[in-house]
C-alpha cells in the first residue's frame, strides 16, 4: 500500500468516527427542539384559555356594585376578648326539630322563636309547635323565601302578645294562644319615598306604644344579605312605628346594613348595629339629646347580628364572623378592593362564596357604657354556628342562629 492509499484509509477512519456519535447528537438536539415545542404549545394553550377567560370575566356582569369601605384595624383579641373555647360548654336543644331560630324570647318558661320555614313556633316543655305563618308554601329554597316570609326580629309586648318583624312581609303583631296574626306595616308601604326590603329587628317600649324597627335595605332582600354586606349599600333606616297613631318615621337613614336593634334599660335612646360597619350607633329618643345620635361602639372585633338586654344591666351582642387580630381578615381585605370583589361575585354564587368564610362564634357582654366585659367563642362554629343572637333567661344564654337547625343553651354559671 501506497503513502496515498494510506492517507485515504485514514481520513476514511476519521469520518466514520464522526458519523457514528451523530445520533446522539441528534438524540440531544431533537430532545431539545421537543422541549422547546412543548413549552411554546403550553404557552399558546394557556393564553389561548386566558384570553377568553379574562374577556368573559369582563363581559360577565357582576351583580353587585361594591363600594369602597374604610375600616379601622381590628382590635387585638386581648384580655376580655381573648379567644377562648367558652361556647362549646353550651348544649344543642331541638337539633334537627327546627331551622334557622334568629330570635328567641321567652313567656314564663315558655320560648319563641321565628325559623327559616316561615313558621313561629312555641316551645313548652320541650315539645314544638308551630303557632302561626305569615307567608306560605313552599319553603326551602333561595326563590321560595319571599312567598315563604322569614321572620327575623321577634318580641314580647304588654299584654303577652308577639311583635314580629318578617324580612318579606312586614311588621305584625301575633297572639300566641290563637295563632292570630295582624300587620301593622305592609312591606309594601312607602315610607318616605323609599321601600321596605329587608325587615331585620325591633324592639318595643315596655308600654307597647312604641316600636323602633331595622329596614337593612331598601335594595337587597334577606336572600341577598351577603350582596348587601359585600357592596357596602348605605340605603338602610332606624324607623319608629307608633302603635297609637299608627304613623310611622324614619330617625335614622345612610346606615349600611343596620340590623340588631335594642332600648336602653332607661328608654332613653337606641343601639343599632351596623354590620357591615363592624360598629353600634346610637340614637337618642328621649331626654335632652332626643333626636341626636353617636357612637357606642366603634371597631368591633367581628360583624354585630342581634343585640339583647344583660341582667347585669349591660348588653349581649351576638357574632358569627369575626375580624380577627392577630391574623387575617377576609371582610378587612375586601373592604377597600371593591375590583376584587366584582370579580368574585361574577364568577362564584353567593352560596360559594359563604363557603370560603371561616365559621366562628362569638358572643360578647358589653357594659351601659359600651366597654367590653366578657366573651365567649368558639372558634370554627364546633358547637355553636351561624350565632345571630344571645337571650338571657333564668341564668342561660338562649343561642339563636340564622341557619343551625337547633338552638343552643349556654349555663352562665358554667363560664
Amino acid at each position: 500500500m501506497n503513502e496515498a492509499e494510506g492517507l485515504r484509509q485514514r481520513r476514511s477512519f476519521r469520518s466514520q468516527v464522526i458519523t457514528e456519535d451523530s445520533p446522539a447528537q441528534e438524540a440531544k438536539e431533537g430532545s431539545t427542539y421537543s422541549s422547546k415545542v412543548f413549552r411554546v404549545t403550553f404557552l399558546t394553550l394557556a393564553a389561548s384559555l386566558t384570553v377568553p377567560l379574562l374577556g368573559v370575566t369582563v363581559l360577565l356582569d357582576c351583580p353587585i356594585d361594591p363600594q369602597p369601605i374604610s375600616l379601622k384595624e381590628p382590635p387585638l383579641l386581648t384580655g376580655v376578648l381573648e379567644p377562648n373555647i367558652k361556647l362549646r360548654k353550651a348544649e344543642r336543644l331541638w337539633e334537627n326539630q327546627l331551622v334557622g331560630p334568629e330570635s328567641i324570647v321567652n313567656i314564663g318558661d315558655v320560648l319563641f322563636t321565628g325559623t327559616a320555614d316561615g313558621k313561629i313556633i312555641k316551645i313548652e316543655d320541650g315539645e314544638i309547635q308551630t303557632i302561626a305563618r305569615i307567608g306560605h308554601g313552599p319553603c326551602g329554597t333561595h326563590e321560595d323565601e319571599p312567598t315563604c316570609g322569614r321572620p327575623l326580629g321577634i318580641r314580647v309586648g304588654p299584654n303577652n302578645t308577639l311583635f314580629v318583624a318578617d324580612a318579606y312581609y312586614g311588621l305584625y303583631e301575633v297572639n300566641p294562644g290563637t295563632g292570630e296574626t295582624k300587620m301593622l306595616v305592609s312591606n309594601k308601604a312607602l315610607i318616605e319615598g323609599q321601600k321596605l326590603s329587608f325587615l331585620n329587628d325591633l324592639t318595643v317600649t315596655r308600654d307597647g306604644r312604641k316600636i323602633y324597627f331595622t329596614d337593612s335595605s331598601s335594595k337587597w332582600q334577606r336572600r341577598d344579605y351577603l350582596f348587601l354586606l359585600m357592596e357596602g349599600t348605605d340605603d338602610g333606616r332606624l324607623l319608629e312605628y307608633d302603635t297609637i297613631t299608627k304613623e310611622v318615621k324614619v330617625l335614622m337613614k345612610g346606615l349600611r346594613f343596620p340590623n340588631g336593634v335594642q332600648l336602653s334599660p332607661a328608654e332613653d335612646f337606641v343601639l343599632v348595629q351596623e354590620t357591615t360597619m363592624a360598629r353600634i350607633r346610637r340614637y337618642y329618643v328621649s331626654g335632652l339629646m332626643k333626636g341626636g345620635a353617636d357612637m357606642f361602639v366603634e371597631n368591633m372585633p367581628g360583624l354585630p347580628d342581634n343585640i339583647r338586654l344583660s341582667s347585669s344591666g349591660g348588653y349581649w351582642v351576638a357574632m358569627s364572623a369575626v375580624r380577627p387580630n392577630p391574623g387575617f381578615s377576609l371582610l378587612d381585605f375586601l373592604s377597600e378592593k371593591p375590583w376584587i370583589k366584582r370579580m368574585i361575585f361574577k364568577l362564584l354564587s353567593q352560596e360559594t362564596v359563604t363557603k370560603f368564610v371561616p365559621k366562628y362564634s362569638l358572643v360578647v357582654e358589653l357594659s351601659e357604657t359600651g366597654s367590653y366585659r366578657r366573651s365567649f367563642h368558639d372558634p370554627n362554629g364546633v358547637t355553636v354556628a351561624y350565632v345571630s343572637e344571645a337571650h338571657e333567661h333564668n341564668g342561660y344564654l338562649y343561642l339563636g342562629s340564622f341557619r343551625s337547625p337547633f338552638i343552643c343553651r349556654l349555663n352562665l354559671q358554667h363560664v
